[in-house]
């Protein structure tokens, strides 16, 4: 038992190493790449809560030098971008451009792996920044940035990242190779895990805000894009790619946050 123990420990720990790594660009992590990514699905909204807690801290720090709530929310949607090298955004691009090419499967699946931005992809991308935008310059009017904007995006990154893992078992890999494929399926343990990580935390934050129960409630409401983009992804691609489960957690986040920043207001 005093070996399985810190195994165990050690395990989780490399666990949650995967999930930053893969998720940021954060460099001071190192993580143990010989086991799937998926077996740290659980792991993943603690990456979400990291990048809430940092670019909310980017939009704190802003507004405490001075900085008007838009400028504030500008710089903290700015810096999530460099905390994720804009990993998602680039999913939701390319997912743009692939299903909304209306071509054929094969052919919307090198639309998806062309570094080239369509017309599609640049629309979808500048949304899901404006959206963020204005969320947080709602939270940043509406009070104060540690009680509001910070942990509103705080739960909603975690809640996008959580919801990775449950996309993958919405519907099946479009190809056998590729990062979607290779990242592996995560087990039921985990996905339900990931999922309900920030649900819980929506609920104990529920008892400290205005909304009150309405927290929990524009978490699980923002669940509702992953079944459109689930069936937009089976019928046009045959499947989820890489690039469709980044989409699909940036706009859940997106979501979200939109409808956390009228709730908390």
């Amino acid at each position: 038992m005093a070996t399985a123990l810190p195994s165990w420990i050690g395990a989780r720990v490399n666990e949650v190493h995967l999930a930053v790594v893969f998720l940021t660009r954060l460099p001071w992590f190192r993580a143990d790449w010989s086991v799937s990514l998926m077996s740290a699905a659980w792991a993943f909204p603690l990456a979400g809560v990291l990048l809430g807690a940092v670019c909310g801290l980017v939009a704190g720090l802003a507004m405490e030098a001075g900085a008007t709530p838009l400028l504030s929310a500008v710089l903290a949607v700015g810096a999530a971008t460099l905390f994720t090298g804009c990993l998602h955004e680039d999913g939701v691009g390319d997912t743009a451009d692939g299903i909304g090419s209306g071509r054929d499967r094969e052919r919307s699946l090198e639309i998806l792996r062309d570094s080239r931005i369509g017309t599609y992809g640049l629309v979808a991308i500048v949304m899901t920044l404006l959206i963020r935008v204005s969320a947080l310059t709602m939270l940043l009017e509406a009070g104060s940035w540690w009680a509001g904007a910070m942990p509103a995006w705080m739960l909603a990154a975690a809640l996008g990242r959580g919801t990775g893992p449950l996309f993958t078992r919405l519907c099946p890999p479009a190809r056998a190779d590729g990062v979607g494929a290779g990242a592996g399926r995560p087990g039921a343990v985990g996905t339900v895990v990931a999922l309900l990580l920030p649900l819980v935390a929506g609920c104990l934050t529920a008892f400290g805000v205005t909304g009150g129960l309405m927290v929990p409630l524009a978490l699980v409401a923002a669940l509702a894009p992953l079944p459109w983009l689930a069936r937009l992804a089976r019928r046009r691609l045959g499947g989820y790619t890489g690039d469709v489960i980044g989409a699909a957690i940036l706009i859940v986040e997106c979501t979200a946050l939109a409808l956390l920043a009228v709730t908390w207001v």
